[in-house]
């Protein structure tokens, strides 16, 4: 029989070295699944994966390197920030402490697992003999003494597991890897780990530190499915395509590009799928659904067969089941998530790769092209649309410049490869609408979770990944003062590791998407503005704007800081404080005022947000016949 080698370890030691030893294969590409791990030590890891980390850095430092986060939610928006920049394919590892440390990783499990995105977490746990019971942070229901903190990662995770002995540590590290590398599985993987077991010994295989390769799953189309697809969109007078996030990480921007210009469909992308297609590629109408462009809205609505590749459908992308107007349209649905792919009913599936999808059909679509009169149409619509967003992006010489004259000075003041980060409040909306992506990794919006707060950490993620791949592309994050007071504190990273982020802080004094959504279902801005309390009426309502200074916030941190004051030339000194960020070596934080009343062009999409059905406020009856309108045009959408 033969002698199996062990290695006597800590069962957090173990997980620390197998870890550092995983490797993602993706055709020619191979890296380190796990390159590094974040960690925020208390009682529940200090001992285990802490001291692991420690003995790993004395020993072998680039084993598996340890980064400093300030908040444990930003631990996992920088890993998903990092893996968006590496198409899934790497991604890091984030360890908590027990109870409130755990908690606060909660709202990053579920940012990855909308998204689909590949984060690593190893949230500690109580005891798992109990020895010491209850232990300081320990969650006690006495109906289920069982149930601890950790257990609420569960509905939030693609796959949880808990070692409660050391033994069980080999299936469990194995199975979540599995996880962690599926592109149709991927999402927030959970490893609870009880902070006694951590530190206990276990004779390790050495098989299991050996390196290993998960092999990304590229599973090319069935026979019978991509033959019913290709015979609907031949037949097809007005197709669209709905590019997703999945173009962006199967690698398919080439094969789409090549596909669309041999057949002239147009394209439309959610927010995921930005970058799909240069801004300027003739086929390319721009974002599709609530926050998109009229030429991608315009032509949806009289789309007969729409293709969808790799998109969830959000009800953002489908303008809340208002944008695909035709009565019998149908649905080519191209995901690798079979979840996915028959959604809206869809009877024409293909549950595959993006790319290896596109690459066959563009075989089989040969000698396909859309006819002159819709050919001119999407040229039309494209012009249309570019005249608008000229005119949005036109400085208005106001002291207040509108955030659509924010976003074209950015654009305008940007490198062609360099990356826009944003997630939350009006910015995603105008961005989808307005920014001019250059690069297949230049458009980076957080929004299927849409979590205020992403912003910088997930900027600082994005800008480890390009590092990582020896780029030194910028990263500028966009963020209202709404989502930097909610998570700022990672500019502290930033200025500890010396990674150079910009970040353009725009200051309406409020929320401003929720003031216009408030707007919009008759509550007037109700609690989203940021005032002084006034005790007579009750409310945040008044003009006395509170004396923050957010700038001094950043700038207590380190980083460099150019304030924009209020003023006719503002745009014009935005321009140049780009220029001058660009330039520098060192994070830089510019401060800039705006008028949230300033909206970009209405690109005639919908979202729906029930209005109350009784009100005694005008405004809200108002609004209630106003969302009678646009309501009664959604559609079931079986296609």
């Amino acid at each position: 029989m033969k002698t199996v080698e062990t290695k006597r370890m800590t069962v957090a030691q173990a997980l620390v070295e197998f870890l550092a030893r995983q490797w993602t294969v993706d055709g020619d590409i191979r890296e380190r699944t796990i390159p590094g791990m974040f960690g925020i030590f208390g009682h529940g890891n200090v001992a285990g994966i802490g001291q692991a980390l420690r003995q790993a850095n004395e020993l072998e430092p680039d084993l598996m390197p340890y980064y400093q986060a300030r908040n444990e939610q930003a631990m996992v928006h920088q890993s998903v920030g990092y893996a968006r920049m590496h198409r899934r394919r790497a991604t890091y590892a984030s360890a908590a402490s027990v109870g409130p440390g755990a908690a606060n990783m909660l709202t990053g499990a579920a940012l990855a697992t909308s998204n689909r995105m590949p984060a690593l977490l190893l949230p500690s746990d109580t005891f798992a003999t109990r020895v010491a019971d209850p232990v300081l942070q320990q969650l006690e229901l006495p109906h289920d003494i069982g149930i601890q903190v950790t257990d609420a990662f569960r509905p939030l995770s693609r796959f949880f597991d808990r070692v409660q002995r050391p033994e069980q540590l080999f299936s469990i590290a194995l199975a979540a890897m599995r996880v962690l590398t599926d592109p149709a599985e991927t999402g927030a993987v959970t490893i609870a780990l009880p902070e006694d077991v951590q530190a206990e010994v276990i004779d390790v295989p050495l098989e299991f530190l050996q390196d290993r390769e998960w092999h990304v799953s590229r599973p090319v189309p069935q026979r019978g499915q991509l033959e019913r697809a290709v015979a609907a969109i031949r037949s097809a007078k007005r197709p669209v395509i709905v590019a997703g996030g999945g173009v962006i990480y199967s690698g398919a921007e080439d094969a789409l590009r090549r596909l669309v210009e041999a057949t002239g469909i147009p394209v439309g992308t959610s927010q995921a799928g930005g970058g799909a297609l240069p801004w300027d590629h003739p086929q390319y109408l721009g974002g599709i659904g609530a926050t998109g462009t009229t030429a991608a809205n315009r032509l949806a609505a009289e789309a007969d067969v729409v293709i969808g590749i790799g998109t969830r459908y959000s009800d953002f992308t489908t303008a809340s089941r208002t944008v695909f107007q035709d009565p019998d349209v149908r649905f080519v649905n191209i995901n690798v998530a079979s979840f996915d792919a028959y959604k809206h009913g869809s009877q024409l599936p293909v549950v595959a790769d993006a790319r290896e999808t596109l690459e066959a059909l563009i075989g089989d679509l040969d000698g396909l092209r859309v006819d002159g009169a819709y050919a001119e149409r999407i040229a039309r619509e494209n012009d249309e649309w570019d005249a608008a967003v000229d005119a949005a992006f036109a400085p208005s010489g106001s002291d207040l410049p509108g955030q659509p004259e924010i976003i074209g000075a950015v654009q305008a003041a940007s490198a062609p490869e360099d990356v826009v980060v944003q997630a939350a409040g009006s910015l995603p909306g105008d961005l989808h609408k307005l920014w001019r992506v250059r690069d297949p990794l230049g458009y980076h919006v957080e929004y299927a979770f849409s979590c205020m707060g992403y912003e910088i950490a997930g900027g600082l993620g994005a800008k480890r990944g390009a590092i990582a791949d020896g780029s030194d592309r910028d990263v500028i994050v966009m963020v209202g003062d709404g989502s930097y007071l909610m998570l700022h504190t990672e500019l502290v990273t930033a200025v500890a590791e010396g990674i150079k982020l910009i970040v353009v802080l725009i200051q309406n004094h409020g929320y401003a998407s929720i003031g216009h959504l408030s707007e919009t279902v008759g509550s007037e801005r109700f609690g989203t503005w940021y005032r002084s309390y006034d005790e007579g009426a009750r409310n945040f309502q008044g003009e006395d704007i509170l004396p923050v200074d957010l700038a001094l916030n950043a700038r207590s941190y380190g980083i460099d800081v150019i304030e924009i004051e209020p003023e006719p030339d503002a745009i014009d000194r935005l321009s140049a404080a780009i220029a001058t960020a660009k330039a520098s070596d060192r994070s830089t934080l510019i401060h800039i005022n705006s008028d949230p009343l300033v909206y970009a062009p209405d690109g005639e999409g919908w979202w729906d947000v029930p209005v109350a059905e009784v009100s005694g406020i005008e405004s809200t009856q108002r609004a209630l016949e106003e969302y009678r309108g646009p309501k009664s045009t959604q559609r079931p959408l079986l296609g």
